[in-house]
Formats: C-alpha cells, structure tokens, sequence
C-alpha cells in the first residue's frame, strides 16, 4: 500500500507557545525563516505511550527480524532490552505502529503547509539513547538524503522529555538558507557516534540552541539545517525519538545510482509512502528496497565501520547494500 490514511482523533493541545512555535498561519513563514519548527503536544499521552510499547516490542525482537539484533538473554529486564540499541532505520517495514504515525494528522498538516500538497515519505529512524549513549556531530540531512528541489523535512517525535542533560537536538537556526551541503570528514570525538561531522560553514557553535520539547511534541526540520546532539547525560533513562523524513511528491528522489541504461537525471528512489495528496508518478512502480537495521553507535570505535568497503558506494545499488547499511543522518 503506498498511500497512508489517518483517522485518529482529533486533539487539542493547551500548551503555551514556545521557542521555536508560531501561530497556524505563520507556520511556513516561521520554517522558511528559521529551517525548523515545533508543535508542543502534538501527540496525546496516550500516543506516546503506544510508541514507546511498540519500541520495547521491537528491541525484544517481537515485530520481527533486525539485521544487527543481538540474540535476547533469558532474565533480561526492559532496560537492558533498550540499552543495547541507540538507533533503528526503517521500524515501519516490520511495525504497523511506527507506520501508522508515518502519516499522523498533525505531520501531515504541517508537511503539507511546510513542502506543498503531495508529500511523501522514504524512512523512518527510530532513536532509544539510554543513558551514555552518543549523540551525532553537526550534519545536514541532504547531505544523505538527496532531493532534487531541496523539501527534504524531517519529523522529530518526541517519546521522552528531550532536555540538554539527555541529548536534545541543537540546531543552528537559517543556517539552511544558503542552500549548500557542506563537506563532511571522519571524526574520533567520543561523544558523536559513527556518522561523519560537517565542516566548513560559516557559523560557530555558539549560533546553535537546544530544541528542549516535552514528550509528544513534534520537531519539524529543513534538510539542509545544521544540527546535532549530544550524549545522554542524564543519569537514567533515555531520549527516545521516532524520526520521518519526507519531501516533495513532485521531486525525484535520486537515493540510488542510475540502472543500467538509466540517466541520472531520472534516478528515483520508489520505496516510498504517500501522506498527503497525489502522487505525480502513477506509472511507477513501488518497490521495497529497505530493510530494518540497527545503526553502529560508536561505542568501542568506529574503524571496522570505516573500513567496510560498502561504505563508499551508494547505498541502494541492488548489489545486497541496503537502506541502513550506513548511518543516513541525525539525531
């Protein structure tokens, strides 16, 4: 099925505008201005506690396989099921939960002011970071996920209070507005995972500010705005996040190299879920080209991961290098 319906109910939300929010009307002069935006109690707590089940679910293994799972130990409490993971790609090719919210009314309503009428989505990221786990260096989303007139949108929900001590996002606000992807390079810093670190731009650290949210909240954030994370400092539990990204239907989405007698120019990525509106493609097939996998999180180096050969080709030739095999981005 390649197009999403939502009919959860609707729900509002008393929280006082903060940092970051803008009135209804405002929201895609706010985006354009700023590169991100966020809707405080987006989700009710019911929500929340769904997701955050279904994500106990998944790291016991109970929706099905994960390549890079480890084999569960009798006796193992939920905290130690959680502590294993730091990141999941794809969760809703094995969750019918995590694919429901692909698609959840206030994500769509947003999306739809934020990139236009037809939106679709190519991955979903779910986040644990127990206590210790690391964060991720300053990065911009295209730089993994290429589109081709600049939509790419991500949706940061929250399942846990994200704080500074437990690894908020900090984000550097209109530093999407130039429109570059900027260089990335190798990094030993402990405290970010395996994924590389942007450098080159013209801000500073001081520019960023933590996005501190409330569970339930929704994040929304431009592809090219640079942001990053810090370990979870906090000394127990975790800051989980469910993360979508998304884009233009109209766009291609150039996420794997050409096929054979292809031109480049018309490379598209088709394992994708429709959320919003029409899609401008009809004639294309869908395919299923993901498959769920566990990030590397860092922890003990990352030279192995480094070394890999299949890390420096694109990640979806049909050659058995798959969505996940390395990491795509934040958070």
């Amino acid at each position: 099925m390649a197009t999403l319906q939502t009919a959860r109910a609707p729900h509002t939300n008393g929280s006082p505008a903060t940092a970051g929010t803008a009135s209804p009307e405002n929201v895609s002069e706010f985006y354009a201005e700023n590169g991100y935006y966020i809707m405080p109690g987006a989700l009710t707590p019911a929500e929340v506690e769904e997701l955050r089940a279904e994500t106990t679910a998944i790291c016991k293994g109970e929706r099905g396989n994960v390549d890079g799972f480890e084999p569960n130990v009798p006796g193992e409490d939920e905290d130690d099921v959680l502590r294993r993971y730091l990141c999941i790609h794809f969760p809703h090719k094995i969750s019918d939960v995590m694919l429901g919210y692909l698609g959840h009314r206030h994500i769509a309503r947003v999306l739809t002011q934020v990139i236009g009428p037809n939106v679709k989505c190519m991955q979903s990221m779910l986040f644990i970071k127990a206590t210790g786990k690391p964060g991720q260096a300053w990065h911009q989303d295209e730089f993994f996920i290429p589109t081709r007139d600049r939509t790419l949108t991500g949706a940061w929900i929250a399942l846990d209070d994200a704080t500074v001590e437990n690894g908020c996002l900090w984000v550097i606000p209109g530093s999407h507005k130039r429109g570059i992807i900027w260089p990335q390079h190798d990094h030993d810093d402990p405290r970010f995972d395996c994924a590389g670190e942007a450098y080159g731009f013209p801000y500073r650290d001081e520019d960023s500010i933590p996005v501190e949210v409330k569970a339930g909240a929704l994040v929304f954030f431009n592809g090219y705005l640079l942001h990053r994370s810090f370990p979870n400092r906090a000394q127990s539990g975790y800051r989980r996040v469910l993360v979508n990204h998304y884009m233009s239907a109209e766009s291609l989405l150039p996420w794997r190299g050409p096929n054979e007698g292809e031109h480049m120019a018309v490379a598209d990525y088709r394992d994708v879920l429709m959320i919003a509106g029409e899609d401008p493609y009809p004639w294309k097939a869908y395919e299923e080209l993901a498959l769920p996998k566990v990030r590397p999180t860092g922890e003990g180096g990352c030279e192995n991961w480094r070394r890999n050969p299949k890390r420096e080709k694109l990640p979806f030739f049909k050659d058995g290098f798959r969505p996940g095999d390395a990491p795509e981005d934040d958070d």
